[in-house]
């Protein structure tokens, strides 16, 4: 018989083997574990979430912007996006077909889209809820929804070129483009959990990768000033029938905008539905002849240089020579003013007196001060596209022009530098630069940025001012301001009759630009307000009808809306309307 019997030296010396085996392999099998757990543990997690995970890119919430007060005037509401999932899409012809009509959109297009080689993919952004309830009943493998926002104007029309728009993902108007970098959205994901060929796993939740938060900024202007402004256009709109008209509010002390429009304007949700010429403000953006509102201009240098004498007296024929040029007065069909002083010639707005006053300040002077009142230049107003205007250039000034320029002819300004210049005259001689935005501040409320009032330069004294301020309320007490008056305010103030040019640079004797610039109360000023309105088509075609009232509706409601109290001595009962 076989011996099948083992010598147990030999099966010891092979238990002994295994064993050492056994460790030798658990150890190595311990090491790469450690390795795989510890060494790559974050490479290999990294690679696994992006096999577990796919995202879709998304915008963040635009920041809001808010009035003085808090009052929201634009912010975003959440909509639904609409995108695809490309590996989950079973049949691309089917959805395209059934997706093109509702999303509006080629279904060649959607069928390229639905098929591209990427794990998401945008369908359409921002939809409406019809749309997106339309298109999640179709239920569709592949389709999918997440929220973005839409930029909401509370408002509607209310302030709508001050605001501006706002295109796919930035501003393209108004504030909403010049504080782009403070407001703007800023790129984030929606993640969400998917199997080995990129499928959506049911009943797991999608998630948001957040990102850096934006700004919310708070403006000087007063949402029921901004109202009682774009109010009372409305009514002149309706009444006369004018190509526009326009209105800007300032605090004289410290260049805020309180308020700021033109009409007709625009909805900001459906801006390209209006003609892109209602987009800007004309206020900021536009310049015009000013007419008789820069005979201040006029009057503010001759006082401060001491060549003011109230009682001197012009022979106003209603015409005058100059440089072989005949120049009208506006009463030239009457046979002029006749026999005028200095004083009352503001009030009359004779042009004959100030092309006079001019010859008698000299070009130097009187350009020294065109430059000092800030005409000639931008503002500085944080808003897009100011325009600068156009003055004459001291050495193209002669005799025609220095006439031209004293009465407010042969130049360009805007209502803003003009707002500007009156609120130096009445505050004590003092230049500010007018803003709009006064705080920057993040989610949390921390204020990023705070404005302070801006002096650029003192260009009168503060006696040149009181004397201005006493002039100016003779315009609205016996002048052609007159009806600008109000029963309870002393109210004081300029008008103005801008002639328009042509096509061949003649100037029309069928369209004006009525304006009228001012302030109250007489004894406190609380607001300077800028009111014009251009080529009034129906209805009395006279500043006294149109601009005047208008400048009184809209100052009568504001300063009872400040609740500023009534002026002390009542403003006499206008003597004149012209």
């Amino acid at each position: 018989m076989a011996d099948f019997s083992v010598n147990r030296a030999t099966v010891r010396r092979r238990l002994v083997l295994i064993f050492v085996m056994t460790i030798i392999m658990t150890l190595l099998l311990i090491s790469r574990l450690a390795w795989i757990q510890i060494v790559r543990a974050d490479e290999l997690y990294e690679q696994a979430w992006e096999q577990w995970n796919r995202m879709v890119p998304v915008q963040t919430s635009r920041g809001s912007i808010y009035d003085r007060h808090g009052n929201l005037l634009a912010g975003s509401a959440a909509v639904d996006t609409i995108a695809a999932i490309p590996s989950q899409i079973e049949d691309p012809a089917a959805a395209s077909a059934a997706l093109a009509p509702v999303l509006e959109m080629d279904q060649n297009r959607i069928k390229e889209i639905v098929t591209m080689d990427k794990s998401s993919v945008y369908l359409k952004r921002r939809v409406s809820p019809d749309v997106s309830k339309t298109v999640r009943e179709m239920n569709i493998p592949g389709i999918i929804f997440f929220p973005e926002e839409k930029r909401n104007y509370p408002g509607e029309h209310l302030a709508s070129q001050l605001l501006g728009f706002v295109g796919m993902d930035k501003g393209l108007a108004g504030l909403e483009h010049y504080y782009e970098q403070s407001l703007k959205s800023s790129q984030g994901n929606i993640l969400y959990p998917a199997d080995g060929r990129g499928r959506q796993l049911p009943h797991h939740f999608s998630r948001f990768a957040s990102v850096p938060e934006n700004y919310n900024i708070k403006l000087s202007v007063d949402e029921s000033i901004q109202h009682i402004v774009e109010k009372e256009l409305d009514v002149i709109m309706e009444q006369a029938a004018p190509r526009q008209a326009m209105a800007v509010a300032v605090d004289p002390y410290s260049g805020a905008v309180l308020a700021a429009a033109s009409k007709p304007d625009y909805h900001p949700d459906s801006y390209t539905s209006f003609n892109p010429e209602r987009w800007s403000l004309p206020v900021f953006n536009s310049s015009f002849e000013p007419g008789s509102t820069f005979k201040m201009i006029t009057l503010a240098a001759a006082i401060e240089e001491g060549l003011f004498e109230p009682e001197e007296t012009v022979h106003c024929p209603g015409h005058i020579t100059i440089g072989g040029r005949q120049i009208n007065c506006w009463t030239a069909s009457r046979g002029g003013h006749g026999e005028i002083s200095l004083y009352d010639a503001l009030g009359g707005s004779c042009n004959v007196a100030y092309i006079t006053l001019g010859q008698n300040i000299g070009k130097d002077i009187l350009f020294h001060y065109v430059e000092g009142f800030g005409f000639g230049s931008p503002t500085g107003i944080d808003y897009p596209g100011e325009s600068s205007g156009l003055v004459f250039h001291p050495h193209q000034v002669g005799l025609q022009e220095l006439a031209t320029t004293a009465f407010g002819q042969g130049i360009s300004v805007t209502p803003i530098q003009q707002t500007m210049a009156i609120t130096a005259m009445i505050n004590g001689g003092y230049l500010l630069k007018p803003y709009l935005v006064e705080e920057i501040v993040d989610q949390d409320g921390e204020i990023h940025f705070k404005r302070e009032p801006e002096l650029i330069r003192q260009v009168v004294s503060e006696e040149t001012s009181e004397q201005l301020i006493e002039m100016m309320e003779s315009v609205i007490l016996e002048g052609t301001g007159a009806n600008a008056a109000l029963e309870n305010y002393r109210v004081a103030g300029k008008t103005g009759t801008a002639e328009k040019i042509d096509e061949e640079g003649n100037y029309r004797t069928d369209e004006f630009i009525y304006s009228l610039v001012g302030f109250a109360p007489v004894e406190n000023p609380q607001l300077v307000l800028f009111v014009a309105v251009d080529g009034i088509t129906q209805g009395p075609r006279f500043g006294s009808q149109t601009s005047a009232p208008l400048f009184a509706r809209i100052m009568e409601d504001t300063l009872n809306y400040l609740q500023v109290s009534p002026s002390e001595i009542p403003a006499d009962e206008p003597l004149s309307e012209q």
